[in-house]
């Protein structure tokens, strides 16, 4: 049995492809990176934000000062910055959620292999302190020493 599509059913079809297709590439595009000046790099300026709490209670001192050592230092030698933070998020069951809160500040060159590293940086603190999220805040930025 052959069905046949109407030109309306057709033209419908169309527009629903084109709107999906024009969705899914309108997440391609990406704001151009600053023109730095003269004695200035481009990098990629993020903050990470680890929340303090997990199952059964608070990530110790202790545990925070390994995990920078361990999973921060060994992947960014070069330096970084960290600052303790009040927070407050909605949790995937709706309710507010206030903790006290680390800021890892990096700034990067803007490449993989930074970008892989900052990932993995989040991806690991989840894991180890069974994180619901761990929040990352990029933008391109011009830096100079």
């Amino acid at each position: 049995m052959r069905i046949r599509c109407s030109p309306l059913s057709r033209a419908g079809n169309a527009i629903v492809i084109a709107l999906a297709l024009a969705f899914a590439l309108s997440g391609c595009a990406t704001s151009p990176a600053p023109a730095c000046a003269a004695g200035e790099q481009a990098a990629i300026a993020e903050l990470i934000y680890f929340g303090m709490e997990k199952p059964g209670g608070t990530v110790s001192e202790a545990e925070w000062d390994a995990f920078v050592q361990g999973s921060v230092a060994s992947r960014f030698p070069d330096g970084f910055t960290v600052w303790p933070a009040s927070g407050q998020w909605r949790g995937a069951d709706g309710k507010a959620v206030r903790e006290a809160t680390r800021v890892l500040s990096l700034v990067h060159a803007p490449d993989q292999r930074s970008e892989a590293a900052a990932r993995a940086i989040a991806s690991e603190y989840k894991v180890r302190f069974r994180q619901e999220a761990v929040l990352r805040v990029r933008s391109h930025a011009c830096m100079s020493f």
